[in-house]
């Protein structure tokens, strides 16, 4: 189970940015990410420290040893959690809420963006799959971990290193008990 400042400190808009970056590009100075993210670098800063000190980001070597020069990168790539994993404790589970509000938001963000400039890029094919089915709370689960290992897969079958020039992907899923 994460740690309510875990879930509140990366679901900040910001710091959101941060971690994605961090996620693509890996260890970054803190510059690199101002400019990258069109923020000032004291803000960065900021946001870093308070990444930090939620254990989602670590400071890092400079690559050439340069001790004046703050470089970052994540502490760990992934963030799983349920707003019910803080149902016994009321205030936790008020921000579990929020932090759960704006991260679907953030993802409805990122498709309406595609959506409205994906005719700028024809030769991605974007896609959407949706499914019905009759499920128990433990089916459903199994099929949340079944997602989530395919994805672990299929990005560590991503040869990054062939030479072709590739763009981030952004894939978001839910699943949830509804009503036809």
């Amino acid at each position: 189970m994460e740690q309510i400042e875990t879930i509140t400190a990366i679901h900040h808009p910001v710091r959101r940015r941060i971690v994605d970056y961090l996620f693509l590009h890996g260890k970054t100075q803190v510059g690199t990410l101002a400019r990258a993210l069109t923020q000032q670098v004291g803000s960065i800063s900021h946001h870093l420290r308070m990444l930090e000190r939620a254990s989602v980001v670590t400071r890092v070597e400079a690559p050439d040893g340069d001790k004046r020069s703050s470089w970052w990168q994540l502490a760990r790539e992934k963030f799983t959690w349920s707003s019910n994993d803080f149902a016994e404790r009321p205030s936790d589970l008020m921000l579990a809420r929020e932090a759960e509000r704006l991260n679907v938001a953030a993802q409805l963000r990122r498709l309406e963006a595609w959506k409205k400039s994906a005719h700028q890029h024809p030769e991605w094919d974007g896609f959407t799959t949706d499914a019905l089915a009759w499920a128990t709370p433990a089916e459903l689960s199994a099929l949340s971990a079944a997602l989530s290992a395919t994805l672990d897969r299929w990005r560590s079958s991503i040869d990054s290193h062939d030479g072709q020039e590739r763009s981030p992907v952004f894939f978001f899923a839910h699943g949830f008990p509804t009503i036809p």
